[in-house]
């Protein structure tokens, strides 16, 4: 009885992971071996990168917040404990897009919780 290959199936994944590696640099795009650890580091680094995407936006959201604040004489900490305090619920994100697009509604919250 002859030998049992799934060369089928083992040609469809090789394809599926080709493809997706079009595009990188090198034999990364095009020899299987290279291109299947390239390819399982690429959705290492998206994964992870997905996570750290949260904490860079928040991070940027604070220092908008924190210029817009201190155009007005009040530093970031003292702003927020201040909101928290007048109990206006706006997150970092509504308060940096007042403070970057808006800043006639950023300068009336800041005077409301002052």
């Amino acid at each position: 009885m002859p030998r049992s290959v799934n060369a089928v199936a083992s040609r469809a994944r090789r394809k599926k992971v080709l493809k997706a590696t079009r595009g990188y640099f090198g034999r990364g795009k095009n020899v299987w071996t290279v291109a299947k650890n390239k390819y399982e580091k690429g959705l290492q680094y998206a994964y992870r990168d997905r996570k750290a995407k949260k904490r860079e936006f928040r991070a940027l959201w604070i220092q908008r917040i924190n210029a817009g604040a201190r155009m007005h004489g009040i530093s970031y900490s003292q702003l927020m404990g201040l909101l928290k305090k007048a109990e206006i619920e706006l997150n970092r994100k509504v308060l940096a897009d007042l403070a970057m697009n808006h800043p006639e509604a950023f300068k009336a919250v800041v005077e409301r919780v002052k």
